[in-house]
This record gives C-alpha cells, structure tokens and sequence, in this order.
C-alpha cells in the first residue's frame, strides 16, 4: 500500500452520481415512478441499487418485458427526471471545495460518469465544479460502459497520462472494476448510497470517508 501511495498522480478520475453529486433521491424517486407507471407496482429498491454505476439502458433493460417497454420506461423516466432534477441533485458537502482545491493545485481532472453526457453537464453546472474538468467520459463516448476499464481508458488517452499516473474516485463497485481493470490506482468514496462491503469487496487501493480525504492522500503520494 504504502509503494501505491508514493507514486506520483498526474491526473484525477471521479465517477459523478454517489461521489460528487448526491443524487440518490432524484434516482430513486424517477426509478420508482417508472415502475410504477409501466409495471403497476415498485420491486424492492435493492434491485434498483444493486445496478447504480451503468448506464440507465442497461438498468431499465432488466425489468422492461419487451424492448418496447424498456424504451418507454427511459422516455418516463427522463421526462420526471426533467421535473425533478434540479431540486433534488445537490453536491456532497465539501465535493465542490476539494475539487476546486485540485484543479488549483494542477491536476488533470475527468468525469467517468455512466450518466448521459445531458444531464452530467447540468449537475456539474448546479455542483458548481464544471469549469474544474479537463475531460468528461459519458456513455456517448464508449462501445461498452462500467466496469468495463473502456471509459477510464478513454480518460486517460484524452488526458495524456498513463494509468499508474491516475487515481480513479468512485463510489460502486462497478467504478472500482473499471479502474482496476484499467490499470489506475482506485479509492472507494463510502459516502454513497452502496453498502461497505460491497465496495471494499471490489478491492479499492484506498478508502476514503470524506471528500477531504482525497486531498490528504494526494499529499502523501506527493510525500
């Protein structure tokens, strides 16, 4: 661990949704809307978080009975998504502060994000950090999403570094098999909605409690 810490980081990767954005209500409140629209009742939340970190195709492809269905159920979904967005998606205490503190200090910075390039600039826009990225990697941007190690790779190739010159932030398990996956060094954000367990299962480098964290450990790789 302590050979991880000491190389240097040039370039600093961040899934959006449960790391920089609390966005769990928003989510949750569209899920269960759409389900109850197209299928007349709700399943159980867990089957709704146990898909966080891909893309909402993929998520709503699960309970869709035909693809007809499914494409119907992204329409429901975004159309409340619109209504709601903006009320309900607030950044993480802190997120902004430290992100601004990295951009001032000179990091490379991307978004690796599962969320739709769309809706990803407006919640950076209401989380005041858009102007802090260099790169944001959507799912427009990628043949196959998280955790696939595509998404961080086409960061990386964007930002001109190499993956141990990266370190990749994200709060499921999805982002921390895409990082490893990718060869980037990955620490697990424990402040969003997936249980500990299931993340530190993934094997993150690191975890991290706070946002803050991620400045105390950028300057112990510094030394």
């Amino acid at each position: 661990m302590t050979e991880l810490i000491h190389r240097p980081i040039r370039a600093v990767l961040y899934d959006f949704d449960g790391t920089l954005a609390d966005s769990t209500e928003l989510i949750m409140r569209c899920w269960r809307h759409t389900m109850a629209t197209h299928l007349g009742h709700v399943p159980p939340d867990e089957e709704w978080l146990s898909g966080f970190g891909t893309p909402l195709e993929t998520q709503l492809a699960r309970f869709g009975r035909s693809d007809e269905e499914s494409l119907a159920m992204l329409d429901t979904y975004r159309d409340h998504q619109d209504g709601i967005h903006d009320e309900l998606l607030r950044p993480f205490p802190g997120a902004a502060q430290v992100v601004a503190e990295l951009d001032r200090r000179g990091y490379l910075m991307a978004i690796v994000t599962s969320k739709h390039r769309r809706a990803t600039l407006r919640g950076m826009e209401l989380c005041g950090i858009v102007e802090h990225f260099d790169e944001i990697v959507t799912p427009e941007d990628v043949t196959h999403a998280k955790p696939h190690p595509e998404p961080v790779q086409v960061a990386l190739r964007r930002l001109g570094v190499s993956a141990d010159e990266a370190i990749f932030i994200g709060d499921s398990p999805h982002d921390i098999a895409s990082g490893r996956a990718a060869g980037t060094r990955t620490a697990a954000a424990l402040w969003g909605p997936f249980p500990h367990d299931a993340i530190i299962a993934a094997g993150p480098d690191f975890m991290l409690n706070t946002q803050e964290d991620v400045l105390r450990l950028l300057d112990e790789a510094r030394g």
